[in-house]
């Protein structure tokens, strides 16, 4: 697969957009049960960890400076990530309990994906309390149908793990989907009941009181997208460390032998084990060929006080000028990386790299500079330690939610306590954009773009009015297919330029290619988003699917994304499936079926003037991933295409200039 030299030489251009330049539907919804904090007791496991299967309860007083760990493991395994968890367990097992550690899992399965035994168990479906040893497993409870989206099994999973295992060390890995913020899990025995954040600092507070733990030595999130500040700050009361990724995990997720350290030095310290457990994702990643977008963060929760003290004072200066230095904050939100992208705005996460925001507004603004330096070094005393790939450089450990617009802005934000600052910003910072008067918002002297092909492919240029300059934030090329009904099939979006001399232009190159995706026998067009790191020297194209399991009717879908990253010569480096529960707002590396049907989502542009993101009907392709081609081909001369050329301010205010062309 080969881009044309031409996407570089665009975002070279596109770079230089108003100091720089890089979505939209309702926001995701999170199910939130009104819950209150829990204790441990009365569910299938008794509170006080008796079991007659537990033969040996350990010999140390739970806390405390000796040596040793017990490593508690919530998997919630009743999803779709189930054969990536099951190859959890069993390199769980590859280290087994031991003279530095006791390794106790809740393993919850789901009925249908899949059947293997792991660590001498038979398949099973429901919940197994297991104790994990050398490549083998004690089962000290079969729970049954369990829903792990109950923040009251949590809670007595700990109260109990700790009770029957007591050790001087603890550490709670929770894995399955996540979804920043919101939370994670999604147990689809239980209608994909998941844990949200109030759920997780709730369950974990009452298992450590009834175990008579103050906090525990390290929790971790072996899921996508939690190593936010909002996850950060709640729970820092709970553990001295953090360890999460900011971005999609990948579906292998951790190398669970990274344990190992624990057998070979029982007086390993939590540092060395965070450091272990990260040196083993990347490790596996490079191996899996899924190491160029992954992130993974060893965080110091001890040092969060100094973090949120300095984001207060952040925060509150900010807000004061949120009007003032809108423009500022929101060019540099539109070109800070990332996380859990999706062309869709309904499916974007809206999470963006703390350090990499706070610290280019800080140089912009001087006004706030030295607030923002206090969160840099705070954010830089916070991350002890952490991985990044070639797509992800810069990360600095830790995310925040910014919707660049408050239509996007998800309401369940406001409950999030730790936020509460960060989210009177947001207010601040969306009244000022809607303050913006109507003579300052973008303008175009024409409606009709100026449009002309040569060796690089499509230009389309525009000339705006400068009254709105000081205001723009973003410029876009979007491009569809025309279709015989007069419709309009959007495949593709990439940044434009806007010049800052003065002149008023914005300006766009298309290089005339459209992805196509084959399972080969048929091949369909797909929408990609493009975004470029040209220090990186890495193309990233994400593209919006739908995934149809083989069922009897075939009309139930879930939304997929697909991750591409392509390296300076438009070469394929990797490609990763990711699904996304829309309720739930997570997301996990998808397990799809090779009898199913998996397709791209394309953004249709109705003759009433609709735009709606809709699954391809013409063309099914076989969800056998491994084997799905793709490639950029030039669209065949005659192709009757729109184009259209957007600026925007940070208000969300636009104009557009568009033009109608048969290429040649």
């Amino acid at each position: 697969m080969r881009r044309t030299a031409a996407l570089f030489c665009v975002v070279a251009l596109a770079a230089t957009a108003c100091g720089g330049g890089d979505g939209a539907a309702e926001p995701t919804k999170y199910d939130t049960a009104d819950t209150e904090a829990p204790g441990a007791g009365d569910t299938e496991v008794p509170a006080d960890g008796s079991d007659p299967a537990v033969d040996d309860p350990g010999s140390d007083a739970p806390g405390g400076d000796g040596e040793g760990w017990t490593v508690l493991v919530y998997s919630i395994a009743d999803t779709d990530l189930e054969p990536f968890m099951m190859d959890d367990v069993t390199e769980m097992g590859g280290v087994g309990s031991g003279a530095g550690v006791d390794i106790v899992g809740l393993v919850d399965r789901a009925s249908d994906y899949s059947s293997d035994p792991v660590l001498g168990l038979d398949d099973w479906e429901g919940g197994k309390l297991l104790h994990i040893g050398e490549d083998s497993a004690e089962v000290l409870a079969d729970l049954g149908d369990i829903n792990t989206g109950d923040p009251q099994l949590l809670a007595d999973f700990i109260a109990n793990g700790i009770a029957a295992y007591p050790a001087p060390h603890y550490s709670l890995i929770i894995s399955d989907h996540g979804a920043s913020w919101p939370g994670v899990g999604g147990d689809e025995s239980s209608g994909h009941d998941g844990l949200d954040l109030a759920e997780l600092q709730a369950g974990i507070s009452a298992g450590l009181d009834a175990a008579g733990v103050e906090s525990l030595d390290l929790l971790g999130f072996d899921a996508c997208l939690m190593a936010t500040y909002e996850v950060a700050s709640t729970l820092a009361p709970l553990a001295d460390r953090l360890l999460a990724s900011q971005e999609l995990e990948p579906g292998h997720g951790w190398d669970y032998g990274a344990l190992q350290v624990l057998n070979d030095d029982p007086a390993t310290d939590v540092d060395t084990l965070g450091a272990a457990l990260v040196d083993g994702f990347r490790a596996q990643a490079e191996a899996s060929g899924t190491e160029n977008e992954i992130t993974l963060s060893l965080i110091d929760l001890t040092q969060m006080p100094t973090l949120d003290a300095a984001m207060t004072d952040f925060t509150s200066v900010l807000t004061e000028s949120a009007a003032a230095l809108g423009p500022v904050i929101g060019r540099t939100r539109s070109t800070t990386l990332g996380f859990g992208r999706n062309p869709d705005p309904a499916n974007d996460t809206q999470m963006v790299d703390l350090g990499m925001l706070v610290s280019e507004i800080g140089v912009q603004s001087l006004n706030v500079s030295d607030q923002a330096d206090a969160v840099i070094r705070a954010v830089n005393d916070a991350v002890v330690y952490s991985a990044s790939g070639p797509a992800t450089t810069g990360a600095t450990g830790l995310s925040i939610y910014f919707p660049p617009e408050q239509q996007w802005f998800a309401d369940a934000y406001t409950g999030v306590e730790a936020a509460a600052g960060w989210a009177g910003f947001l207010d601040a910072y969306y009244a000022g954009g809607a303050a913006i008067p109507t003579d300052e918002q973008p303008t175009f002297t024409s409606e009709d773009a100026e449009v002309f092909f040569d060796e690089d492919g499509l230009n389309i240029g525009g000339v705006f009015d400068l009254a709105a300059q000081d205001n723009l934030t973003t410029a876009t090329i979007d491009y569809g297919i025309v279709n015989e009904d007069g419709t309009v099939t959007f495949i593709g979006s990439e940044p434009a330029t806007v010049s800052t001399d003065g002149s008023g232009q914005a300006f766009g190159i298309y290089d005339l290619t459209a992805l196509t995706i084959s399972d080969g026998t048929d091949t369909s067009y797909a929408y990609l988003d493009l975004t470029v790191d040209e220090e990186a020297g890495l193309a990233t194209i994400d593209v919006p699917m739908a995934y149809y399991p083989p069922t009897d009717d075939g009309s139930v879908y879930g939304d997929v994304l697909l991750s591409l990253v392509l390296d300076a010569d438009g070469e394929l480096v990797s490609e990763t499936y990711y699904s996304y529960d829309d309720e739930l707002g997570t997301y996990g590396e998808l397990t799809a079926d090779p009898a199913g049907v998996i397709v791209p989502s394309l953004l249709l542009w109705g003759n009433d003037g609709s735009l709606e993101w809709v699954p391809t009907d013409d063309v099914g392709l076989y969800a056998d991933l491994p084997n799905l081609a793709y490639d950029l081909e030039t669209l065949p001369s005659g192709t009757e295409l729109y184009v259209e050329l957007t600026v925007t301010d940070f208000g969300g205010n636009s104009d557009t200039v568009s033009a109608d062309v048969t290429l040649p």
